[in-house]
């Protein structure tokens, strides 16, 4: 049984127009959200075995803070392919994860995570920024992934936590 945490990147700034969209920082709302995210995981015991994020400033951030709210202090690896990603990529991004981690989460982005968790679970999900959609997936090693080879078990939102 592997165990999938796709994480939306936290509340994003617009206050400088000319950035480039990779370099996009988080907004305040999104730098407290992104531990309150963490501090909800490990509250539950479910802190993941491995952190993967894209490389975009916002995602980056979102997952250190998470990551230190949650007591992670493996490496955190950063992924091009999930910058800007649909199904495929993230899939591919699925498969190549080592078989013996267990837990997995992902932050990124949408619409690319909505479609991930949909194409996984057979089932719409909204995930607005900083939601963690929690699948779980039978499956013995990351390469057998597939369409609806998952189950949301639940999607949580800092709104929620409020």
């Amino acid at each position: 049984m592997k165990s999938l945490f796709i994480m939306r990147h936290a509340k994003s700034s617009w206050d400088s127009p000319n950035l480039p969209d990779f370099d996009r920082p988080l907004a305040g709302r999104g730098e407290k959200d992104a531990p309150r995210m963490g501090d909800f995981l490990a509250g539950r015991d479910l802190v993941p075995d491995l952190i993967v994020s894209s490389p975009a400033l916002r995602a980056k951030t979102t997952a250190k803070r998470a990551a230190k709210a949650m007591g992670y202090d493996d490496e955190i690896v950063y992924d091009e392919r999930i910058y800007a990603a649909g199904v495929q990529d993230l899939m591919a991004v699925v498969a190549g994860l080592p078989n013996e981690v267990e837990s997995v989460m992902l932050v990124g982005h949408n619409p690319g995570f909505e479609e991930l968790v949909e194409w996984l679970c057979g089932a719409a999900a909204r995930m607005p920024t900083a939601a963690i959609a929690y699948v779980a997936i039978d499956a013995e090693n990351w390469f057998e992934v597939g369409e609806n080879s998952g189950v949301l078990e639940w999607l949580i939102t800092p709104k929620l936590l409020d």
